[in-house]
């Protein structure tokens, strides 16, 4: 396994139009880092980037400490697994997964020894035999990465891997993708538009929104601290309360709803954007310190396990998540409590999280 460092990675494709601008990050030795964003904010591009299946526009990328922007891709040592598998549907699952290994002229006995290792992690070890038409997705998939595998490669790549597959499918393939970083141990490199995914799979996570990162942390900061408005609104099921709002004297104004917002956010006076996770607004009062705040039910929509309600607060509407068997009418008052060290608040012109 190796590092993957991006140095001021850029990509213009008629050299006037920018669609990647000057990304720096670095992914550690073992690490599991997930590109996420909306579909054309250039994720897989900056993947593919790092495959050597996109020139480099600017900046450089840097694999085991090497630059490699002139290294043709099979002399990157990466392996890569893409969205439609790409099998060969004339051979057996066997062959799919020798294939690299035979053009690189391994003896027989590793590759039998490499693909049977791989099958037995995968659990596909009985269908070595098996054409890829009659699989399903859920088991291509699994050869698909169990390709990958055997190469050995310092780097692994995932380019929207599950997308193709059906809600459960796509589930228990994110369980297998966990458990076999945590075998291997590989640096693993990983795109999706799934923020489900980018969570309970990434170590770190990169946000990119036009070709820009918006953040690189722990999936806890992201989802916890969001470093702009971008990130915070994309973020969570559903994503973070986003109302317009105006802050004079340590308030946050919501019309005539007045937020008392914690000393830290207290001086950024004028016109702001304030954030609030609909699980941070309850129904009940769980500290002394906790905001009381009137408000109208709107909406209720019940989930099975938890219901969202939305309410209106002042001249603003949010959603709050409480729990299962909540029945009030929509119309109805209730009074919802927050704790002011959940308030967010961003500059509205350029969207950043104030801290």
């Amino acid at each position: 396994m190796a590092a993957v460092e991006l140095r001021g990675v850029s990509k213009s494709y008629d050299g006037r139009q920018t669609v990647i601008h000057g990304i720096d990050l670095e992914v550690r030795e073992g690490e599991f880092v997930v590109f996420v964003g909306p579909s054309g904010c250039g994720k897989s591009t900056l993947l593919r980037m790092i495959a050597g299946l996109e020139s480099i526009s600017g900046g450089e990328v840097r694999i085991g400490g090497e630059r490699v922007n002139e290294r043709p891709p099979r002399a990157r040592d990466i392996a890569m697994v893409f969205q439609d598998y790409a099998l060969y549907p004339h051979k057996n699952l066997f062959e799919n997964m020798a294939f690299g290994l035979r053009l690189r002229k391994t003896p027989e006995v590793e590759i039998r020894r490499r693909v049977g290792e791989a099958a037995a992690l995968l659990r596909i070890e009985h269908l070595l035999e098996r054409k890829p038409r009659e699989l399903s997705g859920g088991q291509r998939q699994r050869v698909a990465i169990g390709r990958a595998i055997v190469r050995q490669p310092r780097v692994f790549l995932f380019d929207e891997p599950l997308s193709n597959l059906d809600a459960q499918l796509r589930n228990e393939m994110r369980s297998e993708i966990k458990r076999l970083h945590q075998r291997l141990a590989a640096t693993i490199i990983y795109v999706t538009h799934d923020q489900v995914e980018a969570m309970t799979l990434a170590d770190r996570i990169c946000v990119l929104q036009g070709g820009h990162k918006m953040q690189y942390d722990t999936p806890d900061a992201v989802y916890h601290r969001p470093a702009a408005l971008f990130v915070a609104g994309f973020t969570g099921a559903p994503p973070m309360n986003l109302v317009p709002c105006r802050v004079d004297e340590g308030y946050a104004l919501l019309g005539p709803l007045r937020l008392a917002l914690p000393y830290a956010l207290s001086g950024y006076g004028g016109e702001r954007t304030l954030g609030l996770r609909p699980e941070n607004l309850r129904l009940s009062r769980d500290d002394e310190l906790d905001l009381e705040l009137p408000a109208t039910l709107q909406l209720v929509e019940p989930l099975g396990a938890e219901t969202l309600i939305t309410v209106r607060l002042g001249d603003a509407e949010m959603i709050a998540r409480v729990a299962a068997g909540f029945q009030q009418a929509a119309g109805s008052a209730l009074t919802l409590y927050a704790h002011p060290r959940h308030l967010h608040l961003f500059d509205r012109s350029s969207g950043q999280a104030l801290r």
